[in-house]
């Protein structure tokens, strides 16, 4: 018999997780096995779920940023060893990131789906704005401004973290007021309060800027967040989306929404995601990106089901919450 781990298990589409056991995969070639530390949780987790999105194989395992340390090499890898610490966006993987020094398995873990789904959505040519990235030879963005929606979320504060690296100015960005310092932290130059409508922003945002806003991201996404990001945007201007479109683009105007879509092993993501992997370890340790602000559950991964639950009611704002499943009981 394989060897065995505990493992919290979705059984069944729409059923209910539960910890039970899994055996422990072995590397493919090109693939690292990684002994998870810390699991960060994110909205997709619940969603898929509630909604039974994206998987098709139960029971299975869901999660999406881990953190950890290569347990075994596959065939073929050569830029990697058994010890080294690493943060990824899967348990079996092809794409890590070295964690550096400064940086603890449970900041590292808050990183991985947060960041692609920034970058993919501002940089990328089918899932995204099509931006000049801020580690190409030249910078086109400079002093444009910038509306990022939900700036206290993950994604975010991601975002955020980009656009003062790809230069826009001024950064706007909206969220909770208890999290105003927060996305100060990270770099909007201007906030304002998520509960203001659509015509209240756009006209504290020409008080700004007289700019036209050619770039919205709304790491939100809800339909009430589309309406405002679609009325703050200019035409020919682009509405990046974390979830499904409910607003209409209008080709009159030739304003355009796309939905993003974050993981890197994506084909249309693979070029982009790859040529980031050395930049992003470097700005992690220069501080030029910085992770969530986080907090550990209890209990491994029976906490995380609580923490699931936590997050599907709202009751998770500006922070990144994190299990660490080898303390399961």
């Amino acid at each position: 018999m394989s060897p065995q781990q505990k493992a919290l298990l979705l059984p069944k589409k729409q059923g209910d997780f539960e910890i039970g056991s899994r055996s422990i995969p072995s590397p493919g070639a090109g693939e690292l096995l990684v002994k998870i530390h810390s699991a960060a949780l994110n909205p997709v987790d619940y969603k898929i779920k509630d909604m039974g999105l994206f998987v098709t194989d139960y029971p299975a395992v869901v999660g999406m940023d881990i953190a950890g340390i290569v347990e075994e090499v596959g065939e073929g890898v050569d830029n990697f060893r058994k010890g080294d610490r690493v943060f990824i966006e899967h348990i079996v993987i092809h794409i890590p990131f070295q964690i550096p020094s400064s940086e603890s398995f449970d900041s590292a873990a808050t990183v991985p789906l947060g960041l692609d789904t920034a970058l993919v959505g501002l940089y990328g040519n089918h899932f995204g704005a099509g931006l000049t990235p801020p580690w190409a030879k030249s910078v086109g963005e400079s002093k444009k401004p910038i509306v990022i929606l939900g700036g206290s979320s993950s994604v975010g504060s991601y975002a955020i973290q980009l656009a003062r690296l790809s230069g826009f100015y001024p950064i706007i960005t909206t969220a909770s007021p208890s999290n105003e310092e927060l996305v100060r932290k990270y770099g909007a130059t201007h906030f304002f309060d998520r509960n203001l409508s659509g015509k209240q922003l756009k006209a504290a945002i020409s008080k700004i800027t007289d700019s036209p806003i050619g770039i919205v991201y709304d790491a939100i996404s809800l339909p009430e967040t589309q309406s405002v990001g679609w009325e703050l945007l200019a035409n020919n201007g682009t509405l990046v989306l974390t979830l499904a479109g409910s607003v209409k683009e209008d080709e009159g105007k030739g304003r355009k929404v796309i939905s993003t879509f974050g993981v890197p092993h994506t084909p249309q993501n693979v070029e982009l995601c790859s040529s980031s992997w050395a930049v992003v370890e470097k700005w992690l340790l220069e501080g030029a990106i910085k992770p969530n602000k986080y907090e550990v559950l209890p209990n491994g991964l029976e906490g995380i089901i609580g923490g699931l639950e936590r997050m599907k009611l709202g009751q998770v704002s500006g922070t990144k919450l994190v299990a660490h499943p080898q303390e399961t009981q």
